[in-house]
């Protein structure tokens, strides 16, 4: 490791026969929950005040300490003004050469969620950023990662790759996966972890290159946790589940950091949800 970490997953971090040893990074990203970015302009949310569920359930614990919040953010692409200052730990489970795909699943159940980012550029007037390469990763029902399976305490067949992956963003800086609700394991609460990549070469259905412009942490409401966390195969998972309010890294409330947007598919939990956010980087 290069540098000081302020915030570690787990205290004794796992290794993988894929896993490379990497350095925190300081990077500037505005994260708001569910915000649109406009050909005139970004209006952005997230702030401490802002409502990040719009199913029956409204979020009563808000984000990160890593964040410095500043009501400036809320500003037009006129100004230029879409970023706050992040510093988030990519955790001990990454892999590299991750999988292009928009379904993440592959065999794995649990509830079905919807994600749509939008990418935006601080330095070119928040403008939508086209083919950045938006990669996620996270845990299954039982909180266990593809390629360190066993690490929280389950065994199952681990093929290095289910629950990973990602795309390259459009001309609006819009893309779109499909995976399932996180299960959860001990010292953490329920995440998704993210990276966000510029200049990628794309082939044979990975990548290669580029530069890591944004490393973040998405966060689920804690009510609507709750719920998915007590229905099968989430009810399977016995081991102790650290709560949004106590997890190490999604502290001290006060800024919406990477807590999701939730909007319900249906009338039940089973049914699934989409989940929104718009993530701003800085290029340079």
């Amino acid at each position: 490791m290069t540098g000081k970490r302020e915030h570690n997953e787990q205290p004794d971090q796992p290794t993988a026969r894929h896993r490379r040893d990497k350095g925190m990074q300081r990077r500037r990203v505005l994260i708001g929950g569910g915000t649109a970015a406009l050909a005139g302009g970004l209006v952005a949310a997230g702030l401490a005040s802002a409502d990040t569920v719009t199913s029956s359930t409204t979020a009563t614990d808000q984000a990160t300490s890593t964040v410095s919040t500043d009501a400036s953010a809320s500003a037009s692409a006129s100004t230029g003004v879409c970023t706050l200052t992040a510093e988030v730990t990519e955790g001990p489970y990454s892999l590299d050469g991750a999988l292009v795909r928009t379904d993440l699943r592959e065999e794995k159940e649990g509830v079905e969620v919807q994600y749509t980012f939008t990418v935006v550029d601080q330095d070119n007037d928040c403008a939508p950023l086209a083919d950045a390469f938006v990669e996620l990763w996270h845990c299954d029902a039982l909180g266990e990662y593809s390629g360190y399976v066993g690490k929280n305490g389950h065994t199952e067949d681990d093929d290095g790759t289910f629950l990973r992956g990602g795309q390259l963003t459009d001309t609006s800086g819009q893309v779109s996966l499909i995976s399932i609700w996180p299960g959860h394991y001990v010292s953490r609460a329920v995440h998704v972890h993210m990276r966000v990549h510029t200049g990628v070469t794309v082939a044979d259905g990975t990548y290669t290159g580029g530069t890591v412009v944004h490393t973040g942490q998405l966060f689920f409401d804690a009510d609507l946790n709750e719920k998915v966390q007590a229905t099968s195969p989430y009810s399977d998972n016995t081991t102790a589940e650290t709560v949004l309010a106590d997890d190490t890294i999604y502290d001290d409330g006060g800024s919406a950091s990477g807590l999701l947007t939730l909007t319900a598919l249906g009338t039940s939990v089973s049914d699934g949800y989409t989940a929104t956010l718009t993530v701003g980087v800085s290029t340079t």
